[in-house]
């Protein structure tokens, strides 16, 4: 209940009126049944965008870490994400990868729309970096459709460690449903997941303009702070 008092009386007409995001190609979401929404994600924002200017509830796969602060902050923070529709995941520890996958299947199997970040983390410079292959299991498990999504613009207003955005438009872009049962039963197949995942971050590519970088967000997110961390406490030679 509270998800649509977000949507449609408090925060869905707020971000309208600020951002007045352009919509493009909003007829290739489906209008019922279960379908995948996966996107680049470039900023904090993302998570509240594009949940505003669909006609359809989607429920997105977010990190714990906005369910588990502490004090009153924390607790309004973790009320907030779990009414806007969030669900928490652990990404940490080997079988991260398998809850999230068994939460994204709860939902689809519902016949509901779920949001996916196939990079598994915001963009830390404005690039789209590779996909992790967990849309694709959910793809091909649950035999729903791949809504491809660019959000373009969002990066500018709020990027990472911005707290309050600022107040420029945005473009919304989502693509054609891309069809995957052509793979039906090859969920357990490593070469038709990396496929599956490339295609789709391929369509997110041709959306967004993005520069692609072939490699995975976390990883270049850790090199470049080892690098970051290098410049400020050099090594002494002896």
């Amino acid at each position: 209940m509270f998800y649509y008092v977000l949507k449609y009386v408090i925060l869905g007409p707020l971000l309208r009126l600020l951002f007045r995001p352009r919509i493009e190609g909003l007829e290739h979401i489906p209008a019922d049944g279960a379908a995948i929404v996966a996107g680049n994600h470039l900023s904090f924002s993302d998570h509240f965008l594009m949940p505003a200017i669909l006609k359809r509830r989607i429920t997105f796969l977010a990190k714990a870490e906005y369910f588990t602060g502490p004090g009153v902050k924390g607790r309004l923070t973790a009320a907030f994400f779990r009414s806007a529709g969030q669900i928490p995941v652990d990404r940490s520890g080997k079988e991260a990868g398998q809850a999230a996958i068994r939460e994204g299947l709860g939902v689809l199997g519902k016949g509901e729309l779920l949001g996916i970040y196939p990079e598994g983390t915001r963009s830390h410079d404005g690039r789209l970096y590779k996909g992790k292959v967990g849309v694709a299991v959910m793809a091909l498990t649950a035999r729903v459709p791949v809504v491809p999504c660019a959000m373009v613009g969002t990066f500018e207003i709020q990027p990472p460690g911005q707290v309050l955005p600022k107040i420029k438009r945005v473009t919304i872009r989502f693509g054609e449903p891309l069809d995957f049962s052509r793979y039906e039963g090859m969920e357990h197949e490593k070469a038709v997941l990396r496929a599956v995942t490339d295609e789709i971050m391929y369509e997110i590519l041709a959306l967004s303009g993005q520069q692609y970088v072939d490699e995975y967000a976390v990883k270049a997110k850790a090199a470049q702070a080892d690098e970051s961390k290098g410049r400020r406490f050099p090594r002494l030679r002896r």
